[in-house]
């Protein structure tokens, strides 16, 4: 338990209504344990957006600053150390475990809810499967437990019968119908976190399937792909755009194998004993830039080719990892992209539900056809004579500037900068069409920043 810290965190989160500043700092607690080689293992969330970190010890006063070495967005997890030695004295780092199996006990140590002292919940494993990562977005391996968890105790270990650490606990299930259901990140996450970092000295990601699938469980789609009998697979309902000319695998083949590994109709592959799995799980365990053996099928003949795996591309992403919002104004038009974080801070933690349907579905259905791909949108107008009559217009998609299609900000903002022509205009979603004269819109967009009291007419990544 002396290994087990509380993690003092000050976050300083973007303003993604006002992209050009942040947000009222704020200020956080949670869990962590020393691992070895000097390091401190937490939560993602934990730190997320940190302007300062502070560990203190069990029995302490003291609170050492920390570094934050590495943050793995998508599995949760961050990797920080101290400089100070007196932080490490008398400390033994936490030792890692097996994967626990079923009705294993398991007890998990932190400080929830805030606490001075240190809190022990106990439970058992009551389930292991490929589960989603609220924070993150994707799925991953996770062990679920009957183990209360609850705000402060994330980042904190989850120990076995023997003292050894078999997880990190990160989040629990919030329904009316369960119960003190909560996960922990399973080791096999945990190290390829860790030697992810290693290798890199930053963090990479894990890799993503190039397609999407469905399962192959109908007679007569089975019969169309020209399957036999025995046969199994998923098949292939779409390649990614950016993959179609670097891999061989195309639409409406069924992929029956990686790297030996049989996968059944309905997208599982044997775990353990009566645990089957999600096949996404053997991708997970590989590393951004490795590459499998898949066997297809295409038109009735078994074929076969090497994937090399890459991270997700989304054209709506979870996260901007840290990064402040990009943003381009035109007379007092302000454009910005579309990600997860800026769904929730303008439609609150229901976004998938409350925000509009042009925007749902980019974020639900959207692919990136092109390197660089974003959603761009008019997010507001900052009303000034110049544009009367827009100023209503809120988060609409931009479809294109007179007359050339839009795919990023940054081509966006080029476009506006170096356009000789007399007007400007805007073609947005839902056939919105807004002109503007272009040497008074760029004469009042001066007149516009100074009354807001914005900095720059675009963010710093635009310049």
């Amino acid at each position: 338990m002396d290994a087990v810290v509380k993690v003092f965190c000050t976050h300083t989160e973007p303003n993604y209504s006002l992209p050009w500043q942040r947000k009222r700092q704020s200020a956080s607690t949670s869990s962590g344990f020393v691992i070895p080689g000097r390091r401190v293992l937490t939560n993602a969330h934990s730190v997320e957006h940190h302007t300062q970190v502070k560990l203190k010890k069990r029995g302490s006063d003291v609170k050492y600053v920390a570094k934050v070495l590495a943050i793995g967005v998508e599995c949760d997890l961050a990797l920080l150390t101290v400089e100070d030695d007196d932080f490490f004295e008398g400390i033994a780092p936490v030792q890692f475990g097996p994967l626990p199996h079923l009705s294993a006990p398991v007890s998990v140590i932190g400080y929830p809810i805030g606490g001075v002292a240190i809190s022990i919940t106990s439970g058992v494993v009551s389930r292991t499967e490929v589960t989603n990562y609220a924070h993150g977005g994707i799925d991953l391996l996770g062990v679920q437990i009957d183990a209360a968890i609850n705000s402060g105790n994330s980042g904190g270990p989850a120990f076995n019968s023997k003292g050894e650490c078999v997880g990190v606990a990160f989040q629990s299930l919030k329904h009316d119908d369960a119960e003190n259901i909560g996960y922990v990140i399973p080791t096999p996450v945990i190290h390829h976190f860790i030697t992810d970092y290693d290798r890199n000295k930053t963090y990479t990601g894990f890799p993503s399937l190039p397609f999407s699938w469905q399962r192959v469980e109908s007679p007569a789609m089975r019969k169309w792909l020209k399957m036999r009998t025995g046969q199994k697979g998923v098949l292939i309902s779409a390649v990614e755009p950016l993959m179609k000319d670097k891999i061989n695998l195309k639409k409406n083949d069924v992929l029956v194998s990686i790297d030996g590994t049989d996968i059944a109709s309905d997208g599982t592959v044997p775990f353990r004993a009566g645990e089957p799995i999600t096949f996404n799980y053997l991708v997970s365990e590989k590393y951004v830039g490795e590459s499998a053996q898949v066997r297809y099928l295409r038109d009735g003949k078994m074929q076969e080719c090497s994937i090399t795996f890459n991270a997700m591309k989304r054209l709506v992403p979870w996260h901007i990892e840290g990064t402040p919002p990009s943003y381009f104004i035109a007379g007092g038009l302000v454009f910005t992209t579309v990600c997860v974080p800026f769904l929730k801070n303008e439609y609150g933690k229901d976004y998938d539900f409350d925000a509009p349907v042009k925007l749902l579905e980019k974020f639900c259905h959207g692919r990136v056809e092109e390197e660089g791909q974003q959603v761009v949108i008019c997010a507001q107008v900052l009303a000034a004579e110049v544009n009367r009559g827009y100023e209503d217009l809120h988060n609409t998609i931009v479809q294109s500037f007179n007359g050339v299609k839009i795919f990023n900000l940054k081509q966006l903002a080029q476009a506006v900068e170096s356009s000789k022509d007399e007007f400007m205009r805007f073609e947005l979603d839902h056939e919105i069409s807004v002109v503007m004269d272009t040497k008074a819109a760029n004469s009042a967009t001066k007149a516009i920043l100074k009354t807001h009291a914005i900095p720059s007419a675009k963010s710093a990544d635009l310049r």
